[in-house]
């Protein structure tokens, strides 16, 4: 439990998250959804994972910014991760990676701040790689006008089916995110509007297959690509200082038509750096947490 300075940010983010529509009925949807949302709160940093699985080093970028109570709560809850051991060669070895871990917050009905991690995620993309799909020809989807006009603002994970020759085989919108608290009839109108961009973008995307690897010879390939919607330079919606709690609605997720198979690497896709294209299928997707989220 964290107490009042991070309950009053909380009821500042949602309090101010997205426009306030003015007929009752609509304001009394915004409200409902308020009562289900959470604050949000994406810490970076780096991790060494030791040869026996264990943490052995953690480095939060921009400390200075985070609270204590949370930079406590972080490190108290990271140092007690144990991960599969990495091998190389068919040997233990020591691992350094990148980590990105999504916190959520609710108010309790003492005034104390109920904060859990609900997200983490290691990936790291290298354009130069030959063992994985890279971008070769991505270009993000303009702004769409009618997004704009209504302050929609969040993130769209694409997952795109992607073919021996490069091209896109096909794409869905497997989530969008808002950043905005709306009516929920007007927070489906502005996912409805940046999927349907992202995914008429996607279709013109192309890449560069694996050469080598494991994934080499396989009949296509599935990445994660995010696509960010940001209103920068708004005074109606200021960019969220880093360490300080954002409104975060998830949206529904949607199946990929051509997959069958349960998506294990579902967790912490939320957390993907814009810019980079992320395999899901890989035979090596680096850093495997095997502590659950959920026990902590």
């Amino acid at each position: 439990m964290m107490r009042s300075s991070l309950f009053l940010a909380f009821a500042l983010v949602i309090g101010t998250a997205g426009p306030l529509p003015s007929a009752d009925a609509a304001a009394q949807t915004v409200r409902e959804v308020r009562a289900t949302a959470e604050a949000s709160m994406v810490l970076t940093g780096t991790i060494d994972v030791a040869a026996d699985g264990t943490v052995s080093g953690l480095v939060l970028d921009q400390r200075a910014s985070i609270t204590p109570a949370i930079a406590a709560f972080v490190d108290g809850t990271i140092r007690k991760w144990q991960f599969e051991p990495t091998l190389v060669d068919g040997r233990p070895v020591a691992k350094h990676a990148p980590l990105r871990v999504r916190l959520l917050g609710r108010p309790g009905a003492d005034g104390s701040m109920q904060v859990r991690m609900t997200s983490v995620d290691f990936s790291e993309y290298d354009d130069k790689a030959t063992d994985a799909v890279t971008a070769s020809g991505i270009r993000p989807p303009r702004y769409p006008e009618a997004a704009f006009r209504i302050g929609a603002q969040g993130e769209v994970m694409l997952l795109v089916k992607v073919e021996r020759d490069g091209s896109v085989g096909d794409v869905i919108a497997e989530q969008v995110n808002m950043g905005v608290v709306a009516p929920e009839r007007d927070m489906q109108k502005m996912r409805d509007i940046l999927a349907k961009a992202s995914i008429s973008q996607a279709r013109k995307w192309t890449f560069t297959p694996p050469t080598s690897g494991q994934d080499e010879g396989d009949l296509f390939w599935t990445v994660r690509v995010p696509v960010t919607f940001a209103l920068s330079n708004s005074s109606r919606l200021p960019p969220t200082p880093y360490g300080r709690w954002q409104a975060h609605i998830p949206g529904p997720r949607q199946r990929a038509p051509w997959r069958t198979a349960e998506d294990a690497a579902q967790v912490g896709s939320d957390l993907l750096p814009a810019g980079g294209v992320y395999m899901v299928d890989s035979a090596s997707r680096g850093l495997r947490l095997l502590t659950p989220l959920a026990e902590q």
